[in-house]
């Protein structure tokens, strides 16, 4: 049996109280602080805080950890590199760790193109260096994304976040040239969500309304996609939609930019969500997930676009010869099984939601792929009001009672486990989301 969860003390115990008053003394406001978790360290789906509390982790950190915490393996690939040497500036210099992984990810890239690969320190340096190379490559500026997208805080890439106000407001002039359309949410879809099928309505009005009316496709750039939208609420779009657009895209000589950096490196059940649907884009976006924890990301761009010249773009720490190690360590445990226990897993879970939404009426959808599942709360499953308060509750009672939940979107919680999740962890996951369901109504 594990020995998690365990509750020794109603959370935050004294030495969490510490902490957190000290953080609060002393950090930025800008910081969110979901609930008042203090991590002392972890093992596989489990952490424990610094008053001995052990959890079982269902968030990941937001979808990071993804082989878990303290995989034997990552670790030992840590701890030789950094026993080697810590840091030479990869836009300057050479080492075999950056080559290896910048080799490595443009061969599992999704399509048959030659691809390079420029490593970042996170997801949204990797947005950045996209925009920069679209714009640069094919001598547009107009770049498109999607309602509910989030690609990044940083100045170019909250320009394309679209998730909450609060990222936009007080920062602006952003970004110019920058359009947003309506993503395939088909739970709320305006066009089909009471249809059998998606009608393809949001992708008609991108022709026929945004080109037509408003912007000349071929001032476009690019457009950014998630491919599985993540804080917009784990929405998943209809099968065949992300091939429509790429032929959009093809029609106008419009990149394609995939940003993976929640859905992919294994945690839908292949190595990215693209490959569900046979799209290769032209630019791919991949962070959180592949380092298992260490700051990490990359842009993997066809070859055919990567125009800029040497010194257009750089950075001093992207592609640390640590991060790179531990990307390297996970992408072997991902290819060596952890993706195939993604799958298995993962229906197991959604499965076991759904019962839930048999149980609980205030669960008005459920969706996801792999381990990366969805369940949106409603006031009312006719009117689909959207029931926010509920799962602010949910999360917080769970946190309660020793398991990590995390909420997406309005009202949508989100289930994103490590990777190496087993059979009675999500069980136990359910059975405890069960519980406090039952409490709150």
């Amino acid at each position: 049996m594990p020995d998690y969860p365990r509750i020794v003390v109603p959370p935050p115990g004294p030495k969490a109280r510490a902490v957190v008053m000290r953080d609060e003394q002393w950090t930025s406001s800008c910081y969110i602080k979901e609930y008042p978790l203090v991590v002392a360290r972890g093992q596989g789906v489990m952490v424990e805080d610094v008053d001995g509390n052990r959890y079982l982790d269902f968030m990941a950190g937001i979808a990071v950890s993804s082989t878990g915490y303290g995989h034997p393996t990552v670790v030992a690939a840590v701890k030789d590199a950094a026993d080697r040497f810590l840091h030479i500036c990869g836009s300057d210099f050479y080492y075999e760790g950056m080559a290896a992984l910048c080799e490595r990810l443009a061969r599992i890239a999704p399509g048959p193109s030659r691809k390079r690969v420029f490593l970042t320190n996170s997801g949204t340096e990797a947005t950045e260096a996209a925009i920069k190379l679209a714009r640069y490559a094919t001598r547009r500026t107009a770049i498109i994304a999607f309602r509910g997208a989030f690609h990044g805080r940083t100045t170019g890439a909250v320009s394309l976040t679209s998730s909450k106000a609060r990222q936009h407001a007080g920062f602006g002039p952003l970004l110019p040239d920058v359009h947003h359309i309506h993503y395939p949410y088909r739970y709320r879809c305006q066009w089909c969500a009471d249809q059998p099928a998606c009608t393809r309505g949001c992708l008609d009005v991108l022709e026929h309304d945004l080109f037509a009316r408003h912007l000349d496709p071929h001032d476009v750039a690019a457009i950014f996609v998630e491919p599985i939208q993540g804080e917009g609420g784990y929405v998943v779009p209809p099968s065949g939609w992300l091939r429509d657009l790429r032929a959009i895209c093809d029609t106008y000589g419009i990149l394609l930019v995939a940003d993976e950096v929640q859905s992919g490196v294994g945690r839908t059940g292949k190595m990215w969500a693209c490959d569900h649907e046979g799209v290769e884009p032209d630019i791919l976006l991949t962070a959180k997930g592949l380092g298992s924890g260490m700051p990490i990301g990359a842009m993997i761009a066809k070859e055919s676009i990567t125009t800029w010249e040497s010194g257009s773009h750089g950075s001093t720490f992207g592609g640390n010869p640590v991060c790179c190690a531990a990307a390297l360590a996970t992408l072997d445990l991902v290819e060596g099984g952890l993706m195939a226990n993604a799958v298995v897993m993962g229906e197991r879970l959604q499965a076991g939601v759904r019962r839930l939404a048999d149980k609980h009426q205030c669960i008005g959808d459920v969706r996801g792929v792999g381990l990366m599942i969805g369940a949106e709360f409603v006031k009312d499953r006719v009117t689909r009001e959207p029931a926010p308060d509920i799962v602010r509750e949910l999360v917080q009672r769970a946190f309660e009672h020793g398991l990590l939940l995390l909420g997406a979107g309005k009202s949508t919680l989100r289930l994103a486990p490590p990777l190496v999740v087993g059979a009675g962890d999500i069980d136990l996951a359910l059975a405890m989301i069960d519980a406090r369901l039952s409490e709150i109504a």
